[in-house]
């Protein structure tokens, strides 16, 4: 028989959850319960309440305040109490619950806790974790505080009671509890889950210390076997504050029937005495009736109106809040990135103006520059024309004196005193030429040479940058505010969110 379970057991190993003995394995899968849903005894988000404020089959008091998600069994305040319990007795034997809640403080330490009962009687109000003592049945207490200083909190004990026995606050019910196991259920990440299964008179809890978001992600708590508990009871919830406080937020509280196999499950109809059925049958009819009552009166107040909101739709959720508010962000920064856009779209428009009227500006003053070094080139030729006609009329005299000069010399070499006097004479008159030809030339090189004073180019107005250095800071600074804002309001989100779960 062991060796086909062995797949069975490695199985239950790989997917995390509590390994069981052989003969543990062997009796569970023989005597696996028939497990059905009961929603009257049951309550789960969203549209957990009724436009009353009341959550259909249950009744709360104390501080509890029902809501759309969830009931808050207490405030984070000093002395606040408060608890859930269903208005009608359970007809099973055998049960089994799955209870979704959170316990959220600021302070490293929380007071008190939070306890689930079974009871034959509801424990409306007292001192024990928010509900009545003497109760007859069990209590799963989820206790934050440490009474007794022996460091054991926060914790859980299952606490059984016959109606007699007082409860131990001092020593945190230790000397009373039939079994308990310590595992710290404040300030979790997700949800905190626990499953407590009453079946064959052995009651077995399982918790979901809530640091995943496997819902089946269960780990063994505690176990007491032979316990009996009342044939028929109530279920309920109830939380307590004192010096210190925490939030005791309840999400979901699902009840199931269980059915030994050898039994046959009882059919829903079973269960409703038809008396019963015609009552309620009754009541819908007329809450039917005066619901289309309502609402021919308010069209006819209300004639323009058309398609109104649903009333689940007029109330949000913390979700759809939180989504709201994202979505708000998200919207104004990207508003203002988009205002930051246009600015440079802006300046940007601006520095194409400018360039376009700066090119146009130049090609202008380059259009215009061609005709006027024309003409400044044409004056220079027509000048450098008449030098060198000048240099030509010049150098002919030269040519011209350089020939009565060697005719001189020549004269000179016959003998007589006048030819002396002659010759003197030429070589002054050579000499003069000379000296106005290179006068000539040298004022011919001077106005040939180029000027000191070059032409320059029209210098160019300095280009803008692409962005000043007053939109620079401007942009840090919005940058700056916008990172602050949305760390800011992180903050906010997660202490609203530590608030409410």
């Amino acid at each position: 028989m062991a060796a086909p379970l062995a797949p069975l057991v490695l199985l239950l190993l790989a997917l995390g959850r509590p390994a069981l003995s052989g003969a543990q394995a062997t009796e569970g899968a023989a005597a696996a319960p028939h497990r059905r849903f009961e929603y009257k005894y049951s309550f789960k988000g969203p549209h957990l309440v009724q436009a009353d404020g009341t959550v259909p089959f249950w009744v709360h008091t104390g501080n509890a305040i029902p809501s759309a998600d969830q009931i808050r069994i207490t405030t984070s305040l000093k002395s606040q109490k408060g608890s859930v319990w269903t208005k009608n007795k359970s007809i099973f034997e055998y049960w089994e619950v799955e209870v979704t809640f959170r316990v959220t403080g600021r302070g490293r330490i929380g007071a008190d806790g939070l306890a689930i009962w079974f009871t034959e009687e509801q424990g409306l109000e007292g001192p024990v974790f928010g509900a009545a003592d003497k109760w007859n049945g069990v209590g799963i207490f989820f206790d934050s505080f440490d009474n007794d200083g022996k460091k054991n909190n926060p914790g859980v004990i299952v606490v059984g009671n016959n109606g007699k026995l007082l409860y131990d606050h001092q020593n945190d019910g230790s000397t009373q509890a039939l079994a308990s196991c310590q595992r710290d259920f404040r300030n979790k990440p997700y949800p905190v889950r626990v499953k407590i299964t009453y079946y064959q008179k052995t009651l077995t809890v399982l918790i979901n210390n809530g640091f995943t978001p496997d819902k089946e992600d269960y780990e063994f708590c505690a176990k007491v076997e032979d316990m009996v508990l009342p044939s028929q009871g109530y279920f309920g919830i109830s939380a307590a504050t004192g010096g210190l406080a925490d939030d005791h937020d309840v999400l979901s509280f699902l009840t199931f029937q269980l059915t030994e196999p050898g039994k046959e499950a009882p059919t829903p109809n079973a269960e409703i005495p038809q008396k019963d059925k015609e009552k309620y049958q009754e009541e819908f009819e007329h809450f039917q009736q005066e619901l289309d009552k309502k609402k021919e009166e308010f069209q006819r107040e209300h004639p323009d109106v058309q398609g109104q909101p649903a009333a689940d739709d007029v109330f949000e959720t913390v979700s759809d809040r939180e989504l709201r508010q994202i979505f708000e962000g998200q919207n104004r920064i990207h508003l203002e990135i988009k205002q930051l856009n246009r600015q440079l779209d802006m300046i940007l428009d601006e520095q194409r103006k400018y360039v376009s009227a700066v090119t146009e500006e130049i090609a202008k003053r380059g259009a215009g520059s061609p005709g006027q070094q024309g003409q400044v080139f044409q004056q220079e030729i027509e000048t450098v024309v008449k030098t060198q006609e000048e240099v030509i009329r010049q150098v002919k005299e030269m040519r011209s004196s350089v020939t009565d000069a060697l005719r001189s010399i020549s004269g000179a070499q016959h003998p007589g005193s006048a030819g002396v006097y002659e010759t003197t004479q030429h070589f002054n008159d050579i000499k003069e030429h000379l000296h106005v030809v290179k006068r000539d030339i040298e004022h011919l090189v001077q106005r040939n040479t180029p000027s000191g004073e070059k032409q320059k180019c029209p210098e160019l107005p300095p280009f803008p940058s692409c962005l000043s250095t007053m939109h620079f800071f401007i942009f840090v600074a919005v940058q700056t505010v916008l990172f602050i804002g949305y760390v800011m309001y992180r903050s906010q989100q997660e202490a609203a969110a530590k608030k409410f779960f």
